[in-house]
């Protein structure tokens, strides 16, 4: 047997007023998806443990089993994993936004500076490198508005807010807050840094350009998720499962693969975005089960369409993953001598309305072929409700998944 997890980041809601109170997943067509929660079986997924932020580090870490509070570190160091920044003793990993400003830069416009792109990117994290870098700081560059900021020496015992989490609020009252006496030098080095940004990026040509062009701006970093480098068990220590590989666009996701002991793919056109190539990443899937035992096939698009709180958008990113990734593969898979355990999922639902991700349980449907299914007819977030697998946690999806 083999198995494909195919995540749908963000791409459980809430039910919306103006839309008849349906959710993007039902309002979808998505024949196959929805074939396979009528021949597999179907639950909820509680992938937030109690206290810990709803965020795709956190979901996707216990989608795959891991026991996430006692080996998380972070968003930063799985980033830093990603791009192949090799953590020392002592070595604080955050990750970096470059975010977008207004009002004066007293307010938080959006997390991802307008999805800009890698190139304007690079060139801003190497002027912040040659500016603001040090034998103590140094600036890593990654995809699009998504980087990574090493503290030598630094202090986790930090406050930090998620940027996505606060469009329209106020820069001063989410700047990193020290926890403890001894992260305040560390505090007070990132709002130093935060603030020098803002300076230097104010006039810098690759926002000039993009002012001209009626874009948002990259006004200021903003760094969160703060750790130090994780002690993961690999997939392999954790379940048996000899070799596995993820395909992703997101550096947040290659760096879990990292530490998960996973083959990283990374895929032409792969953007994180609903212009993602679905049909790449179908075939990249397909391609890597040839050689492994477990294939992750991670899409981001729900999620981005969710943090702009984009229903119709929302809801056409969940058709392409239907018709553009899920069907290739399931036809593909039909077509091999040996079976293939197939499982659709989000990693935590992202609501349009709120724009934010919430700890709700997700839906998932696993799929084995030629075992008996239960009563859902349909895949979304209440259908599922009426699935054998009811409400679980922890490790118990990946068990189910590999039973």
């Amino acid at each position: 047997m083999k198995y494909i997890i195919v995540l749908g980041d963000g791409m459980a809601d809430e039910p919306l007023k103006d839309y008849n109170n349906k959710t993007p997943l039902q309002m979808a067509s998505k024949p196959v998806i929805d074939n396979l929660a009528k021949l597999g079986k179907c639950g909820r997924l509680q992938t937030v443990p109690d206290g810990m932020h709803p965020g795709s580090e956190v979901a996707n870490m216990a989608v795959l089993g891991y026991d996430v509070p006692s080996v998380f570190e972070g968003r930063g160091t799985l980033e830093a994993a990603s791009i192949g920044v090799e953590l020392q003793e002592g070595d604080m990993a955050m990750r970096l936004n470059l975010i977008s400003l207004k009002d004066d830069n007293k307010n938080i416009k959006n997390h991802s500076s307008g999805h800009i792109s890698d190139a304007e990117a690079h060139v801003l994290v190497d002027y912040l490198q040659d500016k603001l870098g040090s034998d103590r700081v140094a600036f890593h560059k990654g995809v699009s508005y998504r980087h990574v900021l090493v503290v030598k020496g630094g202090i986790k015992e930090l406050d930090c807010t998620p940027p996505h989490d606060v469009p329209g609020k106020a820069v001063a009252d989410y700047l990193p807050k020290a926890t403890s006496e001894s992260a305040a030098d560390t505090a007070k080095l990132l709002n130093e840094l935060i603030a020098q940004s803002i300076e230097l990026l104010a006039n810098h040509p690759i926002n000039e350009k993009r002012r001209a062009e009626g874009k948002d701006t990259a006004d200021s970093i903003w760094p969160w998720s703060p750790g130090y480098k994780p002690k993961m068990p690999t997939l392999k220590e954790l379940f048996g499962i000899e070799k596995s590989a993820v395909i992703s666009a997101v550096d947040l996701i290659h760096g879990i693969g990292a530490y998960a002991g996973m083959e990283i793919i990374k895929v032409e056109g792969a953007t994180g975005l609903y212009d993602t190539n679905y049909e790449g990443k179908a075939k990249a899937t397909m391609e890597a089960l040839k050689t492994c035992d477990l294939v992750y096939l991670h899409i981001e698009a729900s999620d981005e369409a969710g943090h702009e709180g984009d229903v119709e958008l929302k809801t056409k990113t969940i058709e392409y993953l239907d018709n553009r990734a899920v069907k290739y593969i399931v036809e593909e898979c039909e077509k091999l001598d040996e079976p293939v355990t197939i499982a659709v999922l989000p990693d935590h639902p992202t609501p349009c309305a709120t724009t934010i991700h919430t700890r709700e349980p997700v839906p998932f449907i696993i799929y084995k072929p030629n075992k008996k299914g239960d009563s859902v007819e349909v895949y979304d977030e209440f259908s599922v409700e009426k699935g054998d697998y009811g409400l679980i946690k922890g490790d118990e999806f990946m068990k189910a998944l590999l039973s």
